[in-house]
């Protein structure tokens, strides 16, 4: 019998794909969610794949049944009209929650982004970085999104006393090249994204906790102080990758003084940039 269970909805998404191998653990199963197909098990590894909306609560009560915890990355990663990013989004969180709630799960970790604080000024940064719980300022109706989970899963563990970890992620991709310049500041490595998730998912008793997802990048204006509480430890740093990114214009402007970047510019409703 497994030691631990841990759901993760969005499994087949850019965050979820990058964690589910780094994630896996002798005792450990990964119970996989997501609409998209995902690749059947290998290489000995202990998952149980699912296929379903977070929107469909009976679904979801369903996955959430024997879980010990769930790390939910599940819904739209990018802006979209305002209807899908409420449906999925905002209402597929309390979803999740509510299932979570009602099966008895002891702790959720919620991602959320930088774009809900994505009109904080950078230079509002001290010397420690930007701290974890600064209060929303979204840039776009994603960040709206993402403000609301934080504020939902707020809600759950001061109502329920559920564990609640939500993490404002800055940008996790194989490499920082994917985002130019900007990812310099932004980049969560893969590796150091599981490391963050292990200690979400060890830490004892952390209550209602709000920190970034970051690696501990040279450029870096995000405080890792809260989420070094928890045990994190980054390895990586972003700067490896500045020679292969030299040649390329530095963000000016409105994207230059905000967190959330080019975010601040693009049309509401419309797909926007990285």
């Amino acid at each position: 019998m497994a030691d631990q269970r841990v759901l993760i909805t969005g499994s087949a998404g850019i965050v979820g794909t990058l964690m589910r191998p780094r994630l896996r653990r002798s005792g450990r199963v990964l119970r996989l969610l997501d609409l998209a197909a995902q690749p059947e098990a290998s290489g000995g590894e202990d998952v149980e794949l699912i296929t379903a909306s977070v929107t469909d609560p009976e679904a979801m009560a369903k996955a959430c049944a024997g879980v010990d915890a769930v790390i939910h990355l599940g819904g739209h990663s990018r802006e979209s009209s305002w209807e899908a990013t409420l449906d999925v989004n905002i209402n597929g969180t309390h979803t999740v929650l509510e299932a979570a709630r009602a099966a008895g799960v002891p702790r959720v970790i919620l991602a959320s982004s930088n774009h809900s604080v994505g009109f904080r000024r950078n230079d509002e940064a001290g010397a420690d970085g930007l701290p974890a719980d600064s209060t929303p300022r979204p840039d776009t109706y994603y960040g709206v999104s993402k403000a609301a989970i934080e504020a939902l899963g707020s809600l759950y563990h001061s109502r329920f006393g559920m564990d609640v970890i939500v993490i404002r992620i800055g940008s996790c991709f194989e490499s920082p090249l994917v985002l130019g310049p900007r990812g310099l500041t932004t980049w969560l490595s893969p590796d150091d994204g599981a490391r963050l998730f292990e200690a979400c998912l060890s830490y004892p008793s952390p209550g209602y906790r709000l920190i970034w997802g970051v690696s501990d990048n040279t450029r870096r204006i995000y405080s890792l102080a809260e989420a070094e509480e928890l045990g994190y430890k980054s390895l990586d740093n972003a700067e490896t990758y500045a020679d292969q990114l030299a040649d390329l214009p530095a963000p000016t402007g409105v994207a230059a003084e905000y967190v959330g970047g080019p975010f601040c510019t693009a049309p509401l409703g419309a797909h926007n940039p990285l």
